[in-house]
């Protein structure tokens, strides 16, 4: 299947399409992808480039600290009440703040399902309701004719007929039984049914489940921590004229309640009577507190050396150690370059169409890899006593924890792609164990390019 030159990545299809590999975003891939290219990264990182230490694939511990709690939880019952005081976005794991957020979000979706389906099903009921009164009122009606024409009344003694009362709310919500259903006549069954094809889904998607046991052809969603996306929104917006954003001083007790707000769960509105300084303290906060750094411990030494290798091979292995990543760090961390990118772009003073003069906020991206590198990268105290040593080491550490995240913020769009050759590593992976899946991504792949 594979007709692959040096810089010419061609595969052919079982039906006999032809798919020209070209770089693509690291969040298309599906997650069958993304854990075969956690390998092959692994593989070409050990292979093509000495970074002078040990690697290894940082592992989420959801999963782990998740069944943990569950024993804890088993042995004394005051762990419940516990579990509900948790924090819900600081100080805890990045993948544990994630799926917080899309409990919170499941949460307020059935919440709203559930006030759907009662007005439909309001709407439903009073739909079949006014077809019942216009059947009776239809047979009053003929009856009627039918007396006058036999002059057996009079029109004067015809009694009209009376609109039913309507039934209580309470008797109103909810779906409609099923033996009242079978006591339709055929229109208002389907009647029925046209209107419960209209009704919103019950059950969220079954796709989630079935990633439990198999892992999936498609997309992972997108794992940002929704304090991250609001933080970084309302900045984009409000701060990015605003100068010495993330080094002017904050308000303690503002930030101190935004985010309480956020660990109980409160989807906080960030608007304009919020103050820019507070926002970007709040966001700082939540890098400074995570357990574990946003770019791992595991992989701390492997970004420092980067430093270390020509400027050529900086990006190449800066990719391929962001392929290691879980998806929640590598999502998280792209969003974030992304921002700060935006911010680094209105640093410098501008003029506007009019040629009034726009003042910049002074951030270049060495000023915010300064504020952020610590935040993003770093690993556990040394319990060396030698102190003079490792006083030296920190600055030589810290001075390339800053050029690394410079070197990511000035390089954000192309860090996150993921190029031919990488990809055809991938396909040629899966083509030992699952050729008809290989056939289905390149399909997928050539509709996406088309």
């Amino acid at each position: 299947m594979p007709s692959s030159g040096r810089d010419d990545f061609t595969w052919n299809s079982m039906s006999g399409l032809s798919v020209r590999l070209k770089p693509v975003p690291l969040q298309s891939l599906s997650e069958l992808e993304r854990v075969r290219l956690q390998e092959v990264a692994f593989s070409r990182l050990l292979q093509d480039y000495d970074l002078g230490c040990q690697i290894t694939i940082p592992k989420d511990g959801q999963k782990h600290k998740k069944s943990l709690r569950r024993k804890l939880d088993s042995l004394a019952k005051e762990k419940s009440k516990e579990k509900e005081s948790m924090p819900q976005a600081f100080g805890i794991t990045l993948s544990q703040v994630i799926s917080n957020d899309r409990a919170q979000k499941q949460r307020q979706e059935l919440q709203t399902q559930r006030e759907e389906h009662r007005d439909a099903s309001d709407l439903v009921c009073s739909l079949l309701h006014l077809t019942s009164w216009r059947s009776t009122k239809d047979k009053e009606l003929s009856s009627s004719n039918s007396s006058l024409s036999s002059n057996s009344e009079t029109p004067n003694e015809s009694p009209l007929p009376n609109t039913p009362e309507a039934p209580p709310r309470t008797c109103r919500r909810g779906g409609v039984s099923v033996d009242y259903i079978t006591d339709l006549d055929d229109n208002q069954s389907r009647l029925l049914e046209v209107l419960q094809l209209s009704l919103p889904a019950e059950t969220p998607s079954n796709k989630k489940k079935q990633r439990d046991k198999n892992l999936s052809l498609n997309h992972i969603f997108r794992q940002v921590p929704r304090v991250v996306e609001s933080c970084c929104l309302y900045l984009e917006k409000h701060g990015l004229q605003t100068v010495g954003i993330f080094r002017v001083g904050s308000s303690k007790k503002r930030v101190r309640q935004l985010r309480e707000e956020c660990d109980q769960g409160v989807e906080v509105q960030l608007d304009e009577e919020h103050c820019v300084h507070d926002v970007a303290a709040l966001l700082k906060e939540f890098l400074r507190d995570m357990p574990d750094p946003l770019l791992t411990r595991e992989l701390y030494t492997a970004f420092i050396n980067t430093m270390l290798l020509d400027h050529s091979d900086q990006e190449i292995t800066m990719q391929l150690l962001m392929c290691l990543l879980p998806p929640c760090n590598s999502d998280t961390l792209q969003r974030l370059l992304e921002f700060l990118a935006t911010v680094a772009a209105h640093a410098q003073d501008s003029q506007d169409r009019d040629g009034l003069e726009i003042t910049g906020n002074k951030m270049t991206s060495l000023n915010l890899a300064t504020v952020f590198g610590p935040n993003l990268l770093h690993k556990q105290k040394s319990l060396d006593k030698e102190f003079a040593v490792q006083s030296f080491a920190r600055a030589e550490e810290s001075t390339a924890i800053i050029g690394v995240v410079q070197r990511m913020i000035n390089t954000y769009e192309t860090l996150f792609m993921v190029p031919p050759d990488l990809q055809n590593e991938v396909l040629m992976s899966l083509l030992e164990t699952d050729p008809d899946v290989v056939d289905y991504l390149l399909r997928r792949k050539a509709s996406q390019h088309s």
